[in-house]
């Protein structure tokens, strides 16, 4: 166990001198590299920060206004008879937006119902088999220029979809 925690404190350094020693070996001006490199960085940031502040306004306006609650509670009957608690409805549906809102909603959940719970153990996998797909699909297709996103958005719903059925399945079998 020690040799792993040696190995992990160990690799990220490694790994920068590896980078920069290959760099160096080549003749590539390493730190120009990484000075471009930077500069290309931050106007990516400043180009995707509309978006951002779109996606996070609108997770914030749909926790405020009660409409997961209610979206929630008009679906806990069918979610029922499919075996998913409806209170991880909220959660599925904010997954898709925002990662960072998802785990205030999980802790929430943990908060509401015990940290080793059935609703609490299907969160958990749920939040690691799910994606963002709409603040995924928005900013890097943004900065890659993608118009035309063809199949995308139904294969990332679809494997959304998938990821939250694994997880009711497995968290039901722990």
């Amino acid at each position: 166990m020690q040799v792993m925690l040696y190995l992990s404190d160990c690799l990220i350094p490694l790994l920068i001198f590896y980078i920069v020693a290959n760099g160096i070996a080549r003749k590539v001006p390493v730190y120009d590299c990484f000075i471009k490199g930077a500069g290309d960085g931050l106007k990516t940031v400043v180009q995707i920060v509309p978006t951002l502040i779109g996606l996070m306004v609108g997770v914030g306006v749909l926790r405020a206004s009660g409409f997961l609650e209610a979206c929630s509670d008009f679906l806990s009957v069918p979610m029922a008879a499919m075996g998913f608690p409806a209170e991880l409805v909220p959660l599925a549906i904010v997954r898709l937006f925002s990662s960072s809102a998802a785990t205030g909603l999980a802790l929430d959940i943990y908060r509401t119902y015990g940290a080793d719970s059935l609703i609490s153990n299907i969160a958990s996998i749920m939040i690691s088999c799910t994606e963002t797909v709409f603040y995924t699909m928005s900013v890097y297709f943004m900065v890659a220029k993608v118009k035309k996103t063809r199949w995308t958005l139904p294969g990332a719903l679809i494997s959304s979809l998938a990821g939250i059925i694994a997880s009711v399945i497995l968290g039901s079998a722990m």
